[in-house]
């Protein structure tokens, strides 16, 4: 049984479900009352999109690292502006702590699984296969040679 072939469909799916929590989060926020915030609001509805849109196009099949790349940046990408949102603030707009609750928790639980399992997907697609060894022969002369008289 090959572990490889059945790990990256496994890896595919959980990829897809931590994007489209993500997505989720995002757009419930912003259905919530963030669409009301000045450049924030479009920004929570783009990655609610991209997050959906990439969450979709894992589903589909295997994909390119291309796609495994955009997926990674959109999770860098949510995570990079939580951080800002909470330390030096983003376009003016800063929150505190874990809030809102519990929106903050699963996202930031989401977004470094997604980050997470493309890590591990990155590592067994590009691990290669043990070559099996070819056996040491014994060289021909040592097997004719005569025993001394």
């Amino acid at each position: 049984m090959n572990t490889r072939r059945l790990l990256a469909p496994a890896l595919r799916s959980m990829t897809t479900a931590t994007l489209a929590v993500s997505g989720y989060i995002h757009a419930q926020l912003y259905l919530d009352g963030y669409r009301f915030i000045p450049v924030i609001g479009p920004l929570f509805l783009l990655q609610a999109g991209a997050s959906f849109a990439l969450a979709a196009l894992l589903l589909i099949g295997t994909p390119p690292l291309l796609l495994r790349t955009a997926a990674a940046g959109v999770a860098l990408g949510a995570l990079g502006g939580f951080a800002a949102s909470r330390t030096v603030g983003v376009f003016g707009f800063t929150e505190h702590g874990l809030q809102p609750e519990p929106q903050a928790v699963l996202s930031l639980l989401a977004e470094t699984g997604t980050l997470l399992l493309l890590a591990i997907w990155q590592v067994v697609m590009t691990r290669q296969p043990r070559v099996a060894r070819a056996p040491v022969r014994t060289p021909d002369w040592a097997t004719t040679r005569t025993p001394p008289d």
